[in-house]
């Protein structure tokens, strides 16, 4: 019996193959026998096009990631978009202009401060994360299906990296800086959204429900630490002045 391993792009149905290759270099994409549309029109889009559709929220774009590619960059990602997060904090606490020049930015790296921020929030993506299985789990259990932790994981992860463009917005900082931070925060919001609609294959109010869900117990959990996050000064010495 074949394995089942990708996804419909249109209809989320299991697919054996994307693709038929009938040698010759004759390639011929896999019509899905639940919609008569391609299992997966991105194989020939160029990775560009991709991620454009990603950043728009194409639930299409998000199966073709998640279901018939097979990245593993996740943590890496994670990692990084810790690292934009930590340093959009850094600055803030220090309350200084921010520059671009990059032996500044390496300097950064020296900062207890830093590495305090970066233990911040990945303390509060952790909590966020568990809000948000918190919400899923019951909901599933009554439907009588289960939550697959690594796949919702990884696509939250995978999902979170609009917090990329808090660099460029905290490097060329002007009035409107707070504005762009929540749009970025409400696009990040909006794709993790989407991830989960298409990892559960759920409505989308539920999605919403889970994301808020986390969304609050991050909220609370930040709350609770913000006077150590305003304090830290006083609780991470720097050791290099």
């Amino acid at each position: 019996m074949e394995t089942l391993a990708f996804k419909c792009i249109e209809c989320n149905e299991d697919a054996v193959e994307l693709h038929r290759d009938y040698r010759n270099g004759i390639l011929k994409i896999t019509i899905c026998k639940s919609c008569a549309k391609p299992v997966d029109k991105y194989i020939e889009y160029d990775p560009v096009i991709i991620l454009i559709d990603a950043i728009l929220c194409k639930i299409q774009a998000f199966r073709h990631i998640l279901f018939n590619t097979d990245i593993k960059i996740h943590w890496k990602l994670c990692i990084f978009c810790l690292l934009c997060e930590a340093y959009l904090r850094w600055s803030q606490l220090q309350g200084s202009e921010v520059t671009s020049d990059p032996a500044d930015i390496i300097r950064y790296t020296k900062e207890w401060d830093f590495y305090g921020m970066f233990a911040l929030a990945a303390l509060e993506l952790a909590v966020y994360c568990v809000g948000v299985f918190a919400v899923l789990w019951p909901v599933q259990w009554l439907y009588g299906s289960s939550v697959e932790v690594i796949p919702l994981l990884k696509a939250l992860l995978l999902s979170c990296y609009g917090k990329v463009l808090l660099i460029p917005a905290v490097i060329w900082e002007h009035d409107y800086s707070p504005l762009c931070f929540r749009l970025i925060r409400l696009f990040v919001l909006t794709s993790n959204t989407q991830a989960i609609r298409v990892i559960l294959n759920c409505r989308r109010r539920l999605s919403i429900i889970a994301v808020f869900g986390g969304l609050l117990l991050e909220t609370y959990v930040s709350n609770g630490l913000q006077k150590l996050q305003l304090n830290s000064h006083d609780y991470l010495p720097d050791l290099y002045t």
